[in-house]
């Protein structure tokens, strides 16, 4: 009977762990969870009701949301991604739905519901489920892995690593030889301290441009007011793809955003002929764009020293280009971040040069496998990261439960 250890009970454990017993019944496998609970990020995901996979059902389309990890999982997705991972969750009695914004959720709208099916199925198959076990070494020995934790001994035919963002297991990784990419925050709100926004948290724009000043980096979407500054996915998407650069920065940069994701010219051709429309009506009184909420455009207003109770028809020439600045090109300085609520995802980890993707097996060491976050693959935020896990569980599961 072949032994198993993985490393790590969270979603990609589990999830490699159940594919492989059911592929092969006579696999002996051991979960080892470092805290007290399992599945606590699952637990947490997509404000409590786990936001399961994204509906994009292209592999070369899905892959354009991995800022990192881009190539190497284009292979995998072709094997199994979002399709797959409706029928599976499905085939065990987790329907799943798809929102508005192409998130995926259980159709109980809840995380309970997959750690339901995940306890349910490793319960089912006999799989072992440790907790507390903190990992202090591993290595090979006689072609077996020994696993010594602070209260026990394992030894096992194959190891898998699903252990996500653990320092520590990167640094015993580091010892067997692997390349470890220093981690940074992948998806972080925008820290900004400016009048214009303040005191204006909850407040949203649907399709705004925002770029990063003096880099390349810009993307187009919604956009979120908070109380630490600019968030929502237009932000978010940001981050990720700008992790490093940012990181590079310490944090400090200029953001230029694009409420309206229109040219300045254009904005100012309409401001006036709204000017000619409204011409006896207070410019402070309601915002003619429909995607400006009012409290958002009064705060445009005064910081193009308009006067709220003035009327359109007074607006001067040189308050419509003001105006159509803030409105085309407010430049917010950024100084810090913060964390996208519980969710914290990091750019960094196993490189992934030295792993073998039609098996997500190391290179360097037989019978070693890392799946999810432990390698230096993250994604934006909605979904990807989970169906990322999904995939290199069920890719993993297929190598470890052959004879």
């Amino acid at each position: 009977m072949s032994k198993i250890i993985i490393i790590g009970g969270g979603a990609a454990g589990f999830f490699t762990a159940i594919n492989a017993k059911e592929l092969n019944p006579d696999l002996d496998i051991t979960i080892l969870e470092k805290g007290k609970d399992v599945l606590q990020k699952v637990r947490i995901s997509g404000g409590g009701r786990c936001n399961v996979t994204h509906a994009c059902f292209e592999p070369k389309e899905l892959v354009k949301f991995y800022p990192r990890g881009k190539k190497e999982l284009l292979g995998p997705f072709h094997q199994f991604m979002t399709g797959d991972t409706f029928e599976w969750f499905e085939n065990r009695g987790v329907p799943l739905k798809i929102e508005s914004d192409n998130r995926v959720f259980p159709e109980a709208n809840t995380s309970q519901a997959i750690i339901n099916c995940f306890q349910k199925a490793v319960e089912k198959l006999n799989i072992k489920v440790l907790t507390s076990q903190n990992v202090t070494s591993f290595y090979q020995q006689d072609e077996n892995w020994v696993i010594n934790t602070k209260n026990d001994k394992f030894i096992a035919d194959k190891l898998v690593v699903t252990a996500g963002s653990s320092k520590k297991i990167w640094e015993l990784s580091n010892e067997l030889g692997h390349t470890v990419i220093n981690t940074v925050p992948s998806l972080f709100t925008f820290n900004i301290k400016d009048k214009r926004i303040t005191d204006l948290g909850g407040v949203s724009v649907p399709n705004a441009s925002v770029k990063i000043l003096d880099t390349k980096l810009e993307n187009f979407g919604p956009l979120l007011i908070t109380h630490w500054g600019l968030s929502g996915p237009a932000v978010l998407k940001l981050s990720a793809f700008g992790a490093r650069i940012l990181a590079d920065k310490k944090y400090s940069y200029k953001v230029a955003v694009n409420w309206l994701s229109k040219s300045t010219n254009q904005i100012t051709e309409e401001l006036n002929d709204l000017k000619k429309a409204n011409a006896k009506k207070q410019i402070g009184l309601k915002s003619p764009f429909s995607e400006i909420p009012r409290r958002l455009w009064e705060r445009l207003l005064l910081a193009s020293n308009i006067n709220l109770k003035q009327n359109w028809a007074n607006l001067t020439k040189s308050e419509v280009t003001n105006l159509a600045n803030q409105l085309t090109n407010c430049v917010f300085s950024a100084e810090g971040k913060s964390t996208f609520k519980d969710e914290f995802v990091t750019a960094g980890g196993i490189d992934l040069k030295e792993i073998n993707f039609k098996r997500f097996e190391s290179k360097l060491q037989s019978n070693l496998f890392y799946v999810g976050e432990i390698l230096n693959i993250d994604a934006v935020t909605g979904g990807f990261n989970f169906q990322n896990a999904w995939t290199g569980g069920y890719i993993c599961a297929n190598a470890i439960a052959e004879n």
